[in-house]
């Protein structure tokens, strides 16, 4: 008796968790909120201006530092000679958690690059303190690290390794 009833209450608390039927054909959805305007009822960034830092301006010091991450996380990821758990917990101290997670399923063996052959160079978009892309050079070409940051003082952290497009 006690099997059926474990199975009886595993279906219902299925169904109860189960998502909502979706809505019928015959139905449209419709906007809860007005669209948003900026002052003068025009819409928001006209033109396709970009807003301010909102704080977080460039200076040298965060140039430094995210071309010393980009460089060292490029290092750590050059390696397919390296076990595999060893290779991601090396890269991980570089790693957004969200690249961590995209990257612990990666095996090194496949990456081509073995060395950084050269200095990492920033595109930096003065307008945007948070984020910043680097070209850093390897004897398979040159890897594009997308960086971010959370404040001026929180370190940089790679989001992106992007291998040569050739």
């Amino acid at each position: 008796m006690k099997k059926p009833l474990a199975l009886l209450t595993v279906a219902l608390l299925c169904v109860s968790c189960a998502p909502a039927p979706a809505e019928s054909a015959g139905t449209t959805a419709t906007a809860s909120a007005p669209v948003s305007l900026s002052a003068n009822s025009g819409p928001q960034a006209p033109g396709g201006t970009v807003p301010p830092t909102m704080g977080i301006t460039w200076d040298q010091a965060g140039k430094d530092k995210a071309v010393k991450v980009a460089e060292k996380a490029m290092a750590d990821f050059a390696r397919p000679a390296v076990e595999e758990k060893q290779w991601a917990n090396d890269l991980a101290r570089w790693l957004t958690p969200q690249a961590t997670a995209d990257y612990s399923a990666v095996d090194p063996a496949n990456i081509p690059a073995t060395r950084v052959t050269g200095p990492a160079t920033l595109t930096v978009d003065e307008a945007n303190g948070y984020g910043v892309v680097a070209a850093v050079p390897t004897n398979a070409g040159t890897y594009t690290v997308q960086l971010l940051r959370t404040g001026k003082d929180a370190p940089w952290k790679v989001n992106r390794l992007t291998p040569p497009t050739s």
